[in-house]
């Protein structure tokens, strides 16, 4: 691994599987769910200062970026940015070390030109049975218990579960079929109210409207007045990080009133069930907030160099 020029916390990962160094094999792999078993130099330990900054590594400020090869002399093949989700406490030279790939599940062809074969899910403990019926079921989510102290070595080996949160927010589907779940709640406890010409009128705006209306779905409260619904859904659990658009937050700054943020949580695609809470009005008080971007413009008389001259 080699840390980028100027770019302080900022990594390239060079991979590759099979690879030994002295008398250590590295046993190396990335899963089904696109979870990478990795391992730190042979003479690195935990309390390593450069161990510590992996362990730190926040992948809303800082980029990881994995390039990987199966055999030593192919060429390396970029698979995107990664981003931390468990350490073996116990093991050391090297560090045993569990990643998520952004990217991922990475194209066929580029897997068959690599030679990458994933390990299957089904090494790992099976995922319990979902604990809720189809459709939601509100409860009121626990305090987070985030820790970054990594986990036994028995857990750490069956543990390889993915970090849902980067693959969440990247995946549209999943985020249009947490809509067609609340929309189909707002029906129904419209309808349960008796107010089925509500219920007839629900819409689902960012279906018809586009993205940049600032909410999903345009539903009532049973005396009529409207409520203005953005769906954040995750397989991950409650406490899963999800990206929110300046326009959605604005929106529910100036439609407190009315706005209603449902969180979705451990998803099941297959029983198209979820657990979720709702956040009501002013989001900038109830969610702590992280810059991703920033939208930048001159001001005042800038300064304005040449580039170098091209003979």
């Amino acid at each position: 691994m080699v840390r980028v020029p100027a770019r302080r916390g900022d990594w390239v990962f060079f991979v590759t599987f099979g690879q030994e160094q002295g008398d250590h094999v590295f046993d190396e792999s990335i899963t089904e769910s696109g979870v990478l078993s990795w391992q730190s130099q042979p003479n690195q330990r935990v309390a390593d200062d450069v161990i510590r900054e992996l362990i730190r590594h926040d992948e809303r400020v800082n980029n990881i970026h994995l390039f990987l090869r199966t055999k030593r002399r192919a060429p390396y093949c970029y698979l995107g940015t990664i981003s931390y989700v468990t350490h073996d406490a116990l093991r050391e030279k090297p560090v045993h070390f569990q990643w998520q790939l952004h990217e991922w599940p990475a194209p066929k062809e580029v897997l068959d030109r690599i030679g990458l074969v994933p390990t299957a899910d089904h090494s790992m403990p099976a995922e319990p049975a979902s604990p809720h019926p189809a459709g939601i079921t509100f409860v009121n989510p626990a305090l987070p218990k985030r820790s970054r102290e990594g986990v036994a070595s028995e857990d750490f080996r069956r543990r390889k579960s993915p970090d849902y949160s980067a693959q969440d927010a990247r995946n549209r589907a999943l985020g249009l079929e947490g809509e067609l779940l609340v929309i189909e709640h707002e029906k129904a406890a419209l309808i349960a109210a008796g107010r089925n010409d509500l219920a007839n009128r629900v819409t689902h705006v960012s279906v018809v409207e586009g993205d940049g209306a600032g909410y999903d779905v345009r539903s009532f409260r049973p005396d009529g007045r409207d409520r203005y619904i953005e769906v954040k859904t995750t397989q991950g659990d409650a406490h899963t990080a999800f990206y929110i658009s300046p326009n959605e937050i604005a929106f529910s700054v100036k439609n407190p009133e009315a706005y209603a943020l449902y969180r979705l949580y451990q998803f099941d695609r297959n029983s198209q069930s979820a657990l979720a809470f709702v956040l009501e009005g002013d989001l900038t008080a109830q969610l702590s907030l992280s810059p991703m971007a920033y939208k930048a413009e001159l001001q005042g008389g800038p300064k304005v160099t040449e580039g170098p001259t091209v003979p």
